[in-house]
């Protein structure tokens, strides 16, 4: 028997314990993570593997830490981005969540250093932006490095190991609800957790769990956008003079054929273009480090879709359109710009020829033509000549797209104001994988949000 039992052990989670640690010290709290602890997650990739060898629990995906473990760790100092927690409380209040949450990574080792902060230059690309019909949106990022990332990490694993339970390569099965009340939860290994409050905080890589276990009981669901797309690598020189200011440009277009809102995302100076497997479906997306430097910059280019009555499969959509790359190329397809304006298919030979070298060598040439709805493709086509005015090679022939990039976030659950579901007592749900937020530094506040909201009653 628990005070709290938390569901994921991503940043939501984390904190929610960290939290709940410093307020209520004498509860007994339980951090259930289906993934392995943070020094022994491994990718065959990283490794030296050719392939994804598709593992049960991908290593970057699962494990303490979440998806956002071997991720480039970007902090992003805003409520304007990375998540909706203004959606249920002030600016105010969700600036001092994301100011205390960023504070504990700094006593964890988080580096001090934050791009984006000189007001003067944000407003001359912003300037720039504008001209192109680019919306660019202020958001002083702190960038800890995929390998300080997980320092940081292993910091707060190490910290509250002999203060709650944690328990490692374990999932929750289901939920145990009793007169209209949450109990504790059910697990894969038939152990049962009894608890007075649970937070459900799975991240992406369980959002169809939680849609699936919700619905089960009931419990109020909305569609939010479902966000699909094509990761951009090119030399990093072209996005140079943006990067070098404000690291992450974050920047927002809006389609002329379709008004379709596009959108950069997770940019990676100097990074890698990296595959993750969920469930069994390859794919993509990006890491920079620290210290590890390649010639190529990379981003995601995600362009959001609201769909309406009857459409109640936001997620399944977006595996949908991964399968099919996945099925022509055997995981993910790589293309480069000009072949996919030209309608040609890309060939080894002609990436090879290109001034670009693939940092993702398991990657497939192909055509993405064949996989992304006209659509969505269309849009990211007019979004690559948009940026190539205020980035000049941009929208190079040379530059590479790796499909598909879609974002498993798109489970939005009804919560009040507390983040507490409606119709089941105690149960609160917060992060990337109820559609509360998309970033690390929101999920991380989601948590801290939570905990708070617990110990007061």
């Amino acid at each position: 028997m628990y005070n709290v039992a938390i569901i994921g052990g991503g940043p939501a989670g984390i904190f929610t314990a960290l939290e709940l640690v410093k307020l209520k010290p004498e509860w007994k709290v339980v951090l259930i993570e289906k993934g392995k602890k943070i020094e022994k997650r491994k990718c065959p990739i990283r490794e030296g593997s050719a392939k994804c060898v598709n593992c049960k629990r991908c290593g970057l995906l699962c494990g303490w830490g979440g998806a956002g473990a071997f991720s480039d760790g970007k902090l992003t100092l805003t409520p304007d981005v990375g998540g909706h927690l203004v959606d249920y409380m002030s600016r105010d209040k969700a600036i001092e969540l994301i100011r205390y949450a960023d504070d504990l990574y700094l006593e964890h080792g988080a580096t001090e250093e934050v791009f984006g902060t000189d007001l003067k230059t944000f407003e001359e690309i912003e300037h720039k932006a504008t001209l192109a019909e680019l919306k660019l949106v202020h958001s002083p990022v702190r960038h800890l490095g995929t390998e300080r990332s997980l320092d940081v990490l292993k910091s707060m694993q190490d910290y509250l190991s002999d203060k709650i339970t944690i328990m490692n390569n374990v999932s929750a099965k289901e939920l145990i609800v009793e007169c209209e009340q949450v109990k504790g939860v059910l697990l894969d290994n038939g152990e049962e957790i009894r608890a007075e409050y649970t937070v459900v905080a799975p991240g992406r890589e369980g959002a169809d769990w939680l849609t699936k276990a919700f619905a089960e009981h009931k419990i109020g669901m909305v569609n939010n956008a479902v966000d699909v797309g094509v990761r951009v690598e090119l030399p990093a020189p072209v996005f140079e003079p943006l990067t070098s200011k404000l690291y992450e440009s974050k920047l927002v277009y809006h389609s002329p054929k379709f008004g379709d809102e596009v959108r950069t995302f997770c940019m990676n100076p100097n990074g890698e273009v990296v595959q993750e497997n969920y469930s069994g479906i390859a794919t993509v997306n990006g890491h920079s480090y620290a210290n590890i430097k390649t010639k190529n910059t990379n981003f995601a280019l995600l362009v959001s879709e609201k769909f309406t009555e009857p459409f109640k499969e936001p997620i399944q959509y977006g595996q949908h359109i991964a399968r099919l790359a996945n099925m022509l190329g055997g995981g993910i397809l790589v293309q480069r710009f000009g072949d996919l304006l030209e309608g040609k298919r890309s060939t080894p030979e002609r990436i090879k020829s290109s001034i670009i070298e693939p940092t993702l060598k398991c990657a497939t040439p192909g055509d993405l033509s064949l996989v992304l709805p006209y659509r969505q493709m269309t849009s990211i086509i007019e979004m690559l000549f948009a940026l190539d005015k205020i980035a000049p090679g941009t929208a190079s022939r040379y530059t590479l797209l790796y499909g598909i990039e879609v974002k498993f976030c798109s489970a939005g659950v009804k919560l009040t104001d507390e983040l507490v579901t409606e119709g089941v007592k105690n149960l609160f749900a917060i992060g990337d994988g109820a559609g509360v937020t998309r970033g690390l530094l929101q999920a991380s506040a989601s948590g801290v949000h939570v905990a708070r909201t617990i110990c007061g009653r």
